[in-house]
């Protein structure tokens, strides 16, 4: 929603732009209105679409806002340029006042830095009321690891609170077993601590010497869904300009975690998900409505089967299906899958369930914003807990939004999952599905389920 009203608030500074300054060029009477009011329009287009290539509207927590604003004006004279280019194929470019284009884009140029300022502004104020702030772990040695931490926390404008510090013993190659016992203690506890703390991100800033006491960092908090970060000291070594590491806090930092997909994409793609989820609701609702009362005439019980699952960023929520299986008390803590011929499948939840006609009211998680149409496949919470000790990488799969289909299920990984093969072999799928994301491949995914998807002998 932040990206949204951004990009919304560029294209109002456009056009604002060009209205100020056909008032100034022009007063009341502009000459040719109509080719005037078609370039605002245009150039304000070519702001939706190629702002987000400029990756502007990056998150500015922790970052430097020099480069930031040097993004905006190089995307906004690159527009105003190429706008030119085409009104000139078009034949109108001896129409228009120069004069006016270029009081257009300094002017919109002013608007578009100015704004951000004043947003920045706001935002540096609410977060020294302590809102807004990313709790941070902090865990390394020596004083570069002190500083980091002090500076840091008395920073609150740059968005984080650090909530712990953990300060390692064994740093050294030939560091005792003691230190490495003590350090391992203290990373487990830092583990354990990341959801009571709400810790979101865990900083290691270490010397570029310690690969062990960074390895053990790393393996300790694997299987977690915080942002892991290396602030490396390299100050140690004289180095004054940091040209080859992202700048954050104002430092070199490196970032340990896999990447999830670009702010840009997900804006698309949560557009698409909402659009698809609507339309699909109102077109199946006839069927919907059918199996609704094919459920409920099949078995005492309600006619959705809820549970809890974990979405994004590991937060849970209440997936909803058609109820498939006879009312039935659980084992506490314990969910027992479905199997072949299990005795607690109904005879309509069975052709449900074999057809994943079952799954449809989740469409209603799409449009609310908890699911995505593609996406890794939410599994059991139990199950979650399982597998995350088991698998490397799974809880990555968190990362992005669960779908209602995903890659691992158009490839044939559905159903029971009685082996940890079969499991880490959807999680790979899940993996690849993250890393190769495309707006086509999610439509290849959604045509291959339609075709192909809805019918598997691997689903009873």
């Amino acid at each position: 929603m932040k990206i949204v009203l951004a990009r919304l608030c560029d294209i109002a500074m456009t056009l604002l732009g060009a209205a100020i300054a056909a008032r100034l060029c022009f007063g009341e009477a502009v000459p040719h209105p109509l080719l005037h009011c078609f370039s605002a329009v245009m150039v304000a287009a070519l702001v939706a679409m190629a702002f987000p290539g400029y990756s502007i509207y990056l998150s500015w927590r922790g970052r430097p806002l020099r480069p930031l604003f040097l993004r905006v004006l190089a995307a906004w004279f690159s527009v105003q340029a190429l706008a030119c280019a085409l009104v000139f194929l078009l034949g109108g470019i001896h129409t228009l006042s120069g004069r006016w284009l270029l009081v257009w884009a300094l002017l919109t140029a002013v608007l578009l830095v100015a704004t951000r300022m004043a947003v920045y502004s706001m935002l540096r104020r609410y977060r020294h009321a302590g809102h807004d702030l990313r709790h941070v772990s902090v865990i390394g040695h020596g004083r570069y690891f002190d500083r980091v931490s002090r500076d840091t926390d008395g920073n609150a404008a740059a968005g984080f609170k650090v909530v712990d510090v953990v300060k390692l013993a064994a740093v050294s190659a030939d560091a005792d077993q003691s230190a490495v016992d003590h350090d391992i203690d203290a990373l487990r506890r830092v583990h354990d601590s990341i959801e009571s703390n709400a810790i979101r991100e865990v900083w290691l800033a270490l010397p570029m010497t310690a690969e062990a006491s960074l390895q053990r960092c790393v393996d300790a908090l694997r299987g977690t869904l915080i942002d892991l970060r290396l602030l490396p000291d390299v100050d140690a070594l004289g180095v004054q300009e940091h040209g080859g590491a992202l700048a954050f806090i104002g430092r070199p930092a490196i970032s340990l975690s896999p990447v999830a997909l670009p702010r840009e994409a997900i804006t698309g793609k949560e557009v698409f998900d909402r659009v698809f989820a609507a339309l699909a609701l109102l077109a199946l609702s006839p069927l919907m409505l059918g199996i609704a009362l094919c459920v409920k005439c099949s078995s005492p019980g309600p006619v959705f089967f809820r549970q809890r699952r974990k979405g994004l960023n590991g937060q849970t929520f209440s997936i909803y299906k058609f109820r498939s299986m006879r009312l039935h008390a659980p084992e506490h803590g314990v969910v027992k899958q479905a199997t072949r011929d299990d005795p607690r499948i109904t005879r309509v939840g069975r052709f449900l369930r074999r057809t994943s006609l079952d799954e449809l009211p989740q469409f209603i998680n799409v449009l609310r914003g908890e699911m995505s149409v593609v996406g890794p496949r939410p599994h059991a919470i139990e199950h979650d807990e399982l597998y995350r000790t088991l698998i490397s990488g799974y809880m990555d799969r968190y990362r992005i939004k669960p779908g209602i289909t995903g890659w691992a299920q158009v490839n044939g990984h559905r159903g029971e999952t009685e082996r940890v093969e079969k499991m880490a072999a959807r999680v790979e799928h899940d993996l690849y599905y993250l890393r190769h994301w495309s707006f086509a491949l999610d439509l290849r995914i959604v045509v291959a389920t339609i075709l192909r998807g809805f019918v598997g002998h691997q689903a009873y």
